[in-house]
């Protein structure tokens, strides 16, 4: 069986992942305590946030629990060092994090801005965030551990969602499309593309260990 590697591989990418996590759970711890609810978004979001305040807390609760522990998972010196604080931070991650941003996600969406397709993509999200957590959950139980870290690598492309947004939406802003045009189509973008990045390094991985040259087999080894 191939072995995925992306633990062993992109330290550079990884760590360009954990600070730009990082920098959005503090825009977020920001913009949701030290400021009024809602006072950086349009006035219909605003409302919204504010009529429904108990689900955007818990989502972005969850949220930032599941970005400042997700980049961790990824740590192979954390994993073999200490395997206990990898599982519970783990545990933390998918029970807390990931299961509670896209409860209050999947109902939030109800409620999004930018009509039927824009509410179709944050939902969308919130149940491949809950699926892929799951099968993740439930690989590792099995002692399925590959397909435990490839479903962990989906599951934090979705995560990831919430940097991708915030990149998506300001150079939409720059370049002049009209925040009505671009927010739904962000909606998808946002964590679209994150999954087929993931799905290429799989397939990236599996194209190389096939690619590598098998050690040739001795005869003691093949047992003749």
């Amino acid at each position: 069986m191939t072995r995925f590697s992306f633990w062993r591989t992109g330290t550079a990418a990884k760590a360009l992942m954990a600070v730009l996590s990082l920098y959005v759970v503090v825009y977020a711890i920001v913009a949701y305590t030290a400021l009024p609810l809602g006072s950086l978004v349009t006035p219909q979001m605003r409302a919204t946030y504010v009529a429904h305040s108990v689900g955007i807390y818990g989502h972005i609760v969850g949220a930032v629990v599941a970005l400042l522990l997700g980049p961790f998972q990824f740590s192979t010196r954390l994993r073999n060092s200490r395997p206990n604080v990898h599982r519970w931070m783990g545990r933390v991650y998918l029970g807390f994090g990931v299961l509670c941003g896209a409860l209050f996600g999947l109902y939030m969406s109800r409620f999004a801005y930018g009509g039927t397709i824009a509410r179709a993509g944050f939902a969308t999200l919130a149940l491949c965030w809950l699926y892929s957590g799951a099968r993740a959950y439930l690989a590792i139980r099995r002692g399925a551990i590959q397909k435990h870290r490839k479903w962990m690598v989906r599951n934090f492309a979705l995560t990831f969602g919430a940097v991708t947004l915030r990149i998506y939406l300001p150079i939409s802003h720059v370049v002049g499309i009209d925040f009505d045009v671009a927010y739904p189509v962000i909606a998808w973008i946002a964590w679209v593309p994150n999954l087929l990045v993931a799905e290429w390094a799989f397939n990236t991985a599996k194209g190389n260990a096939l690619r590598r040259p098998r050690a040739a087999t001795s005869p003691r080894s093949s047992g003749s």
